[in-house]
């Protein structure tokens, strides 16, 4: 017997077999292995089509870009999509691929290609006729919609027919249709002419349900802005100036309405305040009213329409409609003359509200707006500064940023002057009282001079649901910010104070830069707006007319003569944004110039957005609390 065997037997632990696995078990496993494959898949995916991405931007920039031809014989057709605006917001990466889509969020136009492409087409033997199809055209102000009107206008001294169309007009369509030879509106539409109005939503009983306590300091009665927090309606002040600077605008309306239709101005007053009464005398047929008023000249489908604009511009082969190009490929294929003059008269665009530090195209801020104003002071070539305002104000702090630039300009020995668009109220008169001039259109919203504060605090609300607040500081002013508990009397004070004294510095400075006393400023201001009609009447604003006449009285102020040419100081965009915006304006020729509306998500709720408007401006600060200049002056 050897060794090995004569060894005692080892004992060895029992090796057991694996226990199969349960259903559970095998659905999980089965579970990630999908999960796995998806996220290799998404992967590839991503990769493949960023290659593609650059692939295809490579053959944009390769190819010759296919632009549509302006054919010998072809409408210009003007079509604006959403509200009209001095300036349209920069745009994200989503915002511009929904635009090449042909969904812009919130459509905007701006107003500045209308305007250019109107001007070039009324030289341009090829275009036979424009046509303004309006039925994506939201709205716009009095003022912006008589600017096209001057265009419209000296279109028409060409000799070239314009013609209109929508299925049915809302007033601000209609202000535009007036202006044509030939007024088209669909048998089934309307033409809707509701006057001016303004309405607010009033939170006080909502407050006092929740116990809420909304801190208010303001100066001045008309200062109406505050209201809807400390009141249940709106005061008699506030009723009586809002009821005056709204009948001037429809006056103005109404005027400029009845002179291009050649109707009396009453035939429009009746066709406002009776509407429903002459519509019954038609039998519930409201284009048929429209056209027996002689605010329309032909009720007639779409395929009519066509067929008229058919014999007007000539047919398209491939479509069978009229011959037609949209106002943004004929900028596109076509180049604007351009004075070769080193005189510049720069335009700076204030439009939107004024918030503190940078803000993109589109929308003012403290810095970014400020910084385009030196960048203008600082070119050699620009001999002088049109601040283009269109703005109902927001932060005191921001726009006193922005008109100390403008003094600054000033000082520099180049002349300022301040245009004011549809709105220039409150910061927005803020940042353009010490201009060399101010010129508005009669139908401009300015004024406002005030200034306020409000800082609610729920404390009560909270306790109610048994949350309680305590603490310690070394000062009064500490924690002020805090939302869950009372003001302290030193707050409230100094708060006061400062209200106070921003009032008063407004004031001031509007009296200096409008050769006035302080007193007088006083008496207009106290918040109260005023129509550009009666700025102008009292002292806020130097002269009536529009941006053409703003430009020309900075270049005579300036000495220019008629040597000079207009230059416009923007926001530049990023590489990326500019890369994207390449990019569309690139494939929009390609993919035709029809655009249809789409609202912002999250928020469809009418009732919610407007909540969210309201506080919107109370909320973009960076400070403990802070002082505002705005004006809740809108209107539809």
């Amino acid at each position: 017997m050897t060794e090995e065997t004569s060894r005692p037997p080892v004992s060895r632990p029992i090796q057991r077999r694996p226990r199969a696995r349960s259903a559970a078990g095998a659905r999980v496993a089965a579970f990630l292995r999908s999960l796995f494959r998806i996220i290799e898949l998404s992967a590839r995916l991503i990769v493949s089509l960023a290659v593609l991405a650059v692939v295809v931007m490579l053959l944009v920039w390769i190819v010759p870009q296919r632009g549509p031809d302006v054919p010998d014989s072809t409408a210009l057709v003007v079509a604006p999509s959403g509200y009209l605006v001095e300036q349209a917001r920069g745009y994200g990466f989503e915002e511009l691929l929904l635009d090449l889509l042909g969904q812009p969020i919130d459509p905007e136009t701006s107003m500045r290609p209308l305007l250019e492409a109107i001007d070039r087409a009324k030289d341009d033997d090829r275009v036979k006729v424009l046509v303004l199809d309006l039925n994506r055209m939201a709205g716009g102000g009095l003022s912006k919609l008589q600017r096209l009107k001057e265009a419209i206008e000296e279109f028409k001294e060409s000799g070239k027919p314009v013609a209109a169309f929508s299925d049915f007009y809302l007033q601000s369509q209609y202000y535009l249709a007036s202006l044509a030879d030939e007024v088209y509106v669909n048998p089934m539409g309307m033409v809707v002419l509701p006057g001016y109005g303004g309405y607010r939503r009033y939170y006080k009983e909502a407050l006092d349900r929740i116990d809420a306590r909304w801190n208010v300091f303001r100066v001045g009665e008309y200062k109406s802005a505050v209201e809807p927090y400390i009141r249940n309606d709106m005061s008699d002040e506030a009723r009586e100036a809002r009821r005056e600077w709204l009948s001037d605008l429809w006056r103005g309306y109404r005027d400029d309405v009845a002179a291009a239709r050649e109707l009396d101005p009453e035939t429009l007053e009746s066709y406002a305040s009776e509407y429903h009464l002459q519509l019954a005398e038609h039998g519930g047929d409201a284009a048929q009213l429209a056209l027996e008023t002689g605010l329309v000249d032909h009720v007639a489908p779409r395929d009519a329409v066509r067929a008229r604009l058919i014999e007007l511009a000539g047919e398209e082969e491939e479509t069978g409609s009229f011959n037609q190009i949209g106002y943004r490929s004929y900028l596109s294929v076509t180049e604007g003359e351009d004075k070769d003059a080193d005189n510049v008269v720069a335009v700076v665009v204030a439009k939107g509200s004024i918030l503190d530090g940078r803000q993109p195209a589109g929308t003012i801020g403290g810095d970014s707006t400020a910084k385009l104003i030196r960048e203008a002071r600082e070119d050699e070539d620009v001999k002088a500064v049109v601040l283009r305002v269109d703005s109902p104000g927001g932060s005191a702090f921001a726009a006193e940023i922005i008109r100390r630039e403008v003094e600054l300009t000033r000082e520099a020995g180049k002349p300022v002057v301040a245009s004011l668009g549809s709105v220039a109220a409150s910061g927005g008169y803020w940042i353009s009282m010490t201009s060399d001039e101010i010129w508005a259109s009669g139908s401009t919203i300015t004024g406002s001079i005030g200034i306020y504060a409000m800082i609610p605090t729920f404390e009560q609300s909270l306790r109610k649901l048994g949350i309680h607040n305590d603490g310690v500081v070394t000062h009064p002013m500490a924690g002020l910010t805090g939302v869950d508990r009372d003001l302290p009397v030193e707050v409230r004070e100094s708060l006061r104070l400062m209200i106070e004294e921003g009032y008063e510095e407004f004031i001031t400075k509007a009296a200096a830069g409008r050769g006035m006393e302080v007193e007088e400023i006083d008496r207009i201001a106290r918040g109260r707006v005023w129509s550009g009609e009666d700025a102008h009447r009292l002292g806020l604003v130097d002269q009536l007319g529009g941006l053409d006449e703003a430009v020309s009285a900075a270049a005579k102020l300036a000495d220019l003569g008629d040597d000079y040419r207009r230059r416009y100081v923007e926001v530049r965009p990023t590489q990326r944004q500019q890369l994207l915006s390449w990019l569309v304006t690139r494939a929009r020729p390609w993919l035709g110039d029809q655009r249809t509306s789409r609202s912002s998500g999250g928020l469809e709720n009418p009732l919610l957005r407007g909540l969210v408007d309201d506080l919107g401006v109370l909320t973009d600060s960076r400070r403990p609390f802070e002082l505002v200049a705005y004006c809740f002056c809108d209107y539809r």
